[in-house]
């Protein structure tokens, strides 16, 4: 199986009730936006709805970190593109970027995906072709740069005590 390096969605608009009362994007829309650029990854693996219905397992997000660039308006057109960076046998580690049809940066996240049992629900290992999946589309990615964005952590920088201004 062949993947885009990295996949990218399909533009689209935004939803007018995902504005706030700043007349931008709210922060948690983004979120949503990320979310199903996802959704168009795992179907390309073979782990969208179906994966679930037949073989009742699944993906959670474990963690993730979004880092807001630069905000959109209204009548913003934006696609999501997303580069695997890690796997394992129970988790894939993913970076997106979303960015406006004209091509700048609007936000990345950076996120910590679990393949589950929903029997459980618990963290279990991918069956071997869902694996082989993955490996083929970081395999892809593989020469793909490291974003600057990926490892990021949230802190406030401290001078050390006694250290020059």
């Amino acid at each position: 199986m062949l993947f885009d390096a990295p996949v990218i969605a399909r533009p689209r608009g935004l939803d007018p009730a995902w504005l706030d009362y700043n007349c931008h994007l709210n922060m948690a829309y983004y979120h949503v936006l990320f979310d199903q650029a996802a959704d168009d990854v795992f179907d390309l693996i073979g782990c969208g709805p179906r994966y679930l219905a037949a073989r009742n397992m699944s993906f959670f997000t474990a963690e993730t970190h979004v880092c807001y660039v630069r905000k959109l308006k209204p009548d913003a057109m934006v696609s999501a593109s997303t580069h695997i960076l890690d796997f394992d046998s129970k988790r894939i580690h993913l970076f997106q970027e979303l960015s406006h049809v004209e091509g700048w940066l609007s936000a990345t996240c950076e996120s910590m995906m679990l393949h589950i049992d929903m029997s459980g629900p618990r963290a279990m290992a991918m069956p071997d072709d869902i694996l082989a999946n993955v490996a083929g589309m970081a395999e892809a990615h593989k020469t793909l740069p490291l974003p600057k964005q990926a490892g990021r952590s949230i802190q406030i920088p401290r001078k050390p005590a006694g250290g020059a201004a």
